[in-house]
């Protein structure tokens, strides 16, 4: 995702698929028109924040009024460097990895573009491997948490915008230098809700042709909550995506839904090994 704010920017995204993306699009589109939610119901959210890696999108860039807003699930390291080196400003939004597979799995059965996910326990497998459409969560999750502490990126979550949507936009606000009078606060909370989205068919993605996707088999946005997979994960399947993610993620910071791990949450970094005589109580207070 990101808002570009001169001529010089260059598109910057950049989020994993799907966690939340046409929710920090929806927020953004608002916050760019002061909340006024004309636009939103006017132009497909597609037209008002294209895909960086899509054909259509690379070549509507161009096009595109400045400030913009476009989108991406590229992974960091083949995302364009050049982009860091601009006024442009990054939000990434990650998610409890649980439910961007449950939510992938919902949506890899009616994107046509995509390969029918098989059985819930294939899906689970090609996930925890990485061989689903842009590749592994964890790498991606990795490489882009990277990016904290430079000043054109922020890492939001799914489930902070679910806990506190009013602060949430608040902190975007802040983050793009755009501060809102508090009536065009709520209008943008208020039109970014996921019944406002679901209702908005400039948002919710059925003027999108069957070609793309089967609206008989379901719908694009489906529920819009925290901890659906717990209405689908088997205990064999959750301890098998722990086990995974606990090796995985080792070392990283915590994240919102480390929770989930149970008592002993995520496993620490290894504490280097030590040579004798190298421990702290045999150091000499002099060194």
């Amino acid at each position: 995702m990101c808002w570009t704010t001169t001529s010089s920017s260059s598109p910057t995204p950049s989020q994993f698929l799907p966690t939340g993306t046409s929710w920090m699009i929806e927020i953004l589109s608002l916050i760019l028109k002061d909340g006024d939610p004309s636009w939103i119901h006017s132009v497909p959210i597609w037209e008002r924040s294209p895909w960086c890696e899509t054909v259509v999108g690379a070549f509507t860039l161009p096009d595109q009024p400045r400030p913009r807003l476009l989108s991406s699930h590229l992974p960091v390291h083949i995302f364009p460097k050049a982009a860091f080196d601009t006024k442009a400003k990054v939000i990434y939004v990650g998610r409890n990895p649980r439910d961007i597979l449950v939510s992938f799995y919902h949506y890899s059965k009616i994107a046509r573009q995509l390969k029918d996910p098989g059985t819930p326990d294939q899906f689970l497998q090609d996930f925890l491997k990485g061989e689903v459409q842009f590749g592994s969560w964890f790498d991606h999750i990795k490489g882009w948490i990277r990016m904290q502490g430079k000043e054109n990126f922020l890492f939001l979550t799914y489930e902070e915008l679910q806990q506190d949507l009013h602060g949430s936009v608040q902190r975007i606000c802040e983050f793009l230098g755009r501060p809102l009078a508090e009536e065009a606060l709520g209008s943008v909370v208020a039109h970014s809700t996921f019944g406002a989205m679901k209702a908005n068919t400039m948002s919710n993605y059925t003027l999108l042709p069957p070609t793309l996707l089967d609206h008989r088999l379901g719908a694009f946005l489906r529920k819009g909550i925290s901890g659906d997979w717990k209405n689908h994960f088997t205990v064999a399947q959750s301890e098998a995506f722990d086990r995974v993610y606990r090796e995985q993620m080792r070392g990283m910071p915590a994240f919102p839904w480390d929770k989930d791990l149970g008592d002993n949450g995520l496993d620490p970094e290894p504490e280097p090994e030590t040579t004798p005589g190298s421990s702290k109580d045999s150091q000499s207070p002099h060194q």
